[in-house]
């Protein structure tokens, strides 16, 4: 009879997946690394049960822009740390590593990591190794060896990053780069993460939009100003565009690239983001409030989204931009135990864009993380 012992059942007064319509008080049951079982109440004997009858109980967290990487990168910090504490279980980087250094990235970030860890490869060779632009030096955009080490790596590596700001593409112009990564993009079959153009504001929306394709996924989206969605009071036509045809927006929120303007007026328009990620470096390690999902979900919705809608773009959305959505980002039997629950700090009523602008509104904060069915 131990055999029908689950390892852990969790309560909550509100358990949600977008990917199976559940939305109601529940319970989970777990055992062996995997959910064996949701109802609105569990009797089956279990090691441990643990009740929040005031949370909200959501598969883990996936956040498609942070930099995991060495410390001595020049974004590195620790993901087990800072993300997976934080109700985060699954990540991709923005780019951190290069054909040149891949293998020692994954040897080192990737294997040792409890935290799952997937890569957007930087067009650039050595990746945001070293301190200079990725981009300083246009001959380190090795397109052959980009190709081959993405084919050659293709579960772990999701597509090719590029990020055409001026601090990244130097004095190159960022159209001639954007060449080479869709080139590489194109013979690799694989998507492109790509990071707006928005300093200087020197190549429009318009022009940057129609170069992207089905799945591929523009990041910092609500930037406020000519490289963000909505520099004149409303979403641009070409952002529509691209969205029609398949092109996903991701909010990269970071320490420039979270409007509480722009993202108002793109949810008044129901324009919603595709992902929710928090582009989460070195520099944000001591923050107060923590930045982490939560947050950016609290802001969204103090920003006029739905509760509901900002959990799904925690969770299922990018999972499916990563293709797993029957993997991760969902509650459904059979399926890998990564989890949160989230309960409101109600002492904390004020939030914050990158701008200095306040809005009112409550913040969601992580009491619990399971990864792989333990507890974090």
């Amino acid at each position: 009879m131990k055999n029908n012992i689950y390892d852990l059942v969790i309560k909550a007064g509100k358990v949600f997946c977008a990917d199976n319509n559940i939305d109601k008080p529940g319970a989970i049951g777990i055992k062996d690394e995997k959910i064996v079982e949701f109802n609105t109440t569990i009797t089956t004997e279990s090691k441990k049960v643990l009740e929040y009858p005031n949370g909200i109980l959501l598969p883990g967290f996936i956040d498609l822009h942070t930099h995991p990487a060495p410390l001595n990168w020049k974004y590195g910090m620790q993901a087990d740390k800072f993300i997976l504490s934080r109700g985060t279980t699954s990540i991709m980087s923005q780019g951190d590593a290069g054909a040149n250094n891949w293998d020692i990235y994954k040897k080192n970030i990737i294997d040792k990591s409890k935290i799952d860890i997937y890569m957007a490869l930087s067009a650039s060779n050595n990746g945001e190794e070293f301190a200079q632009p990725v981009f300083k030096n246009l001959e380190d955009i090795d397109i052959d060896l980009t190709v081959k080490t993405i084919k050659n790596n293709h579960e772990l590596i999701w597509g090719v990053s590029v990020n055409v700001a001026q601090p990244c593409t130097y004095n190159h112009k960022p159209q001639n780069i954007m060449t080479k990564v869709l080139d590489i993009a194109s013979k690799s079959k694989k998507p492109i993460l790509y990071g707006m153009r928005w300093d200087p504001f020197d190549w429009d929306i318009k022009d940057q939009l129609p170069l992207l394709r089905q799945n591929d996924l523009v990041t910092y989206c609500f930037h406020v100003g000519p490289g963000g969605l909505a520099p004149k009071g409303k979403v641009e036509d070409s952002a529509w565009e691209a969205k029609e045809r398949g092109v996903k927006f991701d909010i990269g929120h970071g320490m420039s690239s979270f409007n509480f303007d722009v993202a108002e007026t793109a949810i008044k328009e129901g324009f919603l983001p595709d992902s929710i990620s928090t582009d989460y470096y070195s520099r944000h390690t001591d923050l107060e409030p923590i930045h982490d999902i939560p947050l950016l979900i609290s802001k969204l919705i103090a920003s006029g989204m739905k509760d509901n809608d900002a959990f799904e773009r925690a969770t299922f959305s990018p999972a499916k931009i990563l293709g797993l959505e029957n993997e991760i980002g969902t509650l459904s039997i059979s399926s890998i135990a990564d989890i949160v629950v989230i309960e409101k700090n109600t002492n904390n009523k004020t939030l914050i864009d990158v701008n200095g602008n306040i809005r009112s509104g409550e913040l969601w904060e992580p009491v619990l993380t399971i990864k792989s069915g333990q507890i974090i």
